[in-house]
């Protein structure tokens, strides 16, 4: 596992690399994706965030259409482009998810592996109050329920990380907080993959 220090978080990938962006809602991803420096990552990635789905089909629909009534949609689309993007695209695909369920994780993970990609978690740690928070500033709020059981799995996720495990099938783990998140993103060429 990899915790970084100061400065953008600086992600050594692959060519053909799949890097997942997670951690519980409002802790700070799409703020790191929002920092992701695409004029100086090279490979360049492709980044698939929900949130633009979203915004889209919010412009389509009469104003004032709660989310909840399209939430599903906007995660059955953002679903789709990744598994079109994994197996369509060559260079690294960068996905927002939360996937603080161990399912999920899998579920990205046994995708990666069928589409041949190198594999890395970048999880984004942050306490509950301060992921509430950042919920309420962004405009989508979670009912608590919902919230809790990504909280709960969240949190026994990240401190499993802390404590030194390194989940198996991915071939680096990256660990970083709400402050860190906040200064970026790099991805930087790690050379040709060991044979």
């Amino acid at each position: 596992m990899t915790v970084t220090a100061g400065g953008p978080t600086v992600l050594k990938v692959h060519k053909r690399s799949f890097v997942l962006v997670a951690g519980i809602p409002g802790a700070g991803k799409s703020r790191l994706l929002r920092g992701l420096d695409l004029e100086r990552s090279e490979p360049a990635p492709v980044v698939l965030d929900s949130e633009p789905v979203r915004d889209w089909l919010r412009a389509r629909l009469p104003p004032g259409t709660p989310y909840g009534l399209y939430r599903a949609l906007v995660h059955l689309w953002h679903r789709l482009r990744l598994v079109v993007a994994m197996f369509a695209l060559v260079g690294p695909v960068v996905v927002h998810l939360p996937a603080t369920a161990a399912y999920t994780r899998a579920a990205v993970l046994v995708l990666a592996v069928l589409a041949f990609r190198h594999r890395y978690l970048v999880w984004v740690d942050a306490n509950p109050e301060d992921a509430r928070r950042g919920q309420v500033g962004r405009g989508r709020v979670l009912g608590q329920g919902c919230f809790d059981r990504h909280v709960r799995r969240g949190t026994a996720f990240a401190a499993e990380l802390r404590g030194g495990r390194h989940p198996a099938g991915w071939h680096r783990v990256t660990l970083l907080d709400r402050r860190q998140a906040t200064r970026g993103l790099m991805l930087a060429h790690a050379g040709p993959p060991a044979r």
